[in-house]
Parts: structure tokens; sequence; C-alpha cells
């Protein structure tokens, strides 16, 4: 059985995504109610896979509605509209994701705790149901009352 997240792992990774997102977006996010997840998404994502290795192993996913994928994809292109998540807003989303996961790994490793990242994994479609042999953790992202960005974590550390 794998061990399941150690809570005061949460923080760097909640940190880490405000921050970027913010600071690529001008979007001030608040943290939603975290709570265990099935990984269902059960309307239209984009998802953003990035493994974690070294001390900590595992996945995070940030998983964004694609109205919401789009939103990001335009405020990161300066403005420019998106209206399709065609190859420019897809580089951009993901880049995301290694901006967040690389912020994350430094942060770690401020605490003594080294990880790497590897490149991001996107999918994106209508009802996805991703599969881990990790229990995950979902912490909502919220902007304007409602989800902006689903943060799913689903690593342990490897003692």
């Amino acid at each position: 059985m794998v061990p399941a997240i150690d809570v005061k792992h949460i923080n760097p990774f909640l940190q880490s995504s405000i921050s970027i997102v913010e600071s690529v977006t001008q979007v001030k996010l608040t943290v939603g109610k975290p709570e265990m997840t099935d990984f269902h998404l059960h309307d239209k994502y984009y998802a953003i896979q990035v493994g974690v290795v070294g001390e900590m192993k595992g996945q995070v996913i940030l998983a964004i509605r694609e109205n919401n994928a789009k939103d990001i994809a335009s405020r990161m292109m300066f403005g420019m509209p998106v209206n399709e998540l065609d190859e420019m807003a897809s580089s951009a989303l993901n880049e995301l994701g290694n901006m967040i996961m690389g912020n994350t790994a430094t942060i770690f490793s401020t605490l003594g705790i080294i990880i790497d990242i590897t490149p991001p994994l996107a999918v994106y479609g209508n009802d996805l149901q991703l599969k881990s042999d990790i229990d995950g953790i979902k912490v909502p992202l919220m902007y304007g009352g409602e989800e902006y960005i689903g943060l799913y974590i689903c690593v342990y550390e490897d003692k």
C-alpha cells in the first residue's frame, strides 16, 4: 500500500500554484475545501499531468475546465483571444504547469526535500477518468467564487 500524502507537503504545491498563476495571469486565487478524489473529471477539461521523482514520488494534475483554460491561455498571451485550445494555447498551458511545478520543486528544496519533475503531459476531453495507485487529494483553486483550477496532488515521500 502506498502511503497517503503528508498534510505538511500540500502547502508548497498551493503556494506555488497561487503565486505563479497570479504572476502570469493577474488572477488572484483562493483555496477551496480540499477533498479526497476519484480523479473523475465530469465536464470538458484540459488536464496537465506532471510527474514528481526524487525524495517524493507521484503525480500532480492541474485540471482546468475548457472555458477557464481558454481564459488562462489568453491571459498568458497578453489578452490575445483564445477560441480553441490549439497548439499555441496548449503550449502556454503546459508551460504554466512547468512553472508551477518547477517553483514547487524549489520550495521543497528549501525544506530539505529534493524532487525533480517530468515534462508535462496534457489530456483534453469530456468526462475524463484518470487512475492512480496513489490516493489523491483535490484542492480547488477558486476565482470569483468558482473553481478556476483543480489541483490534484497524489504524491508520497519516499523514505
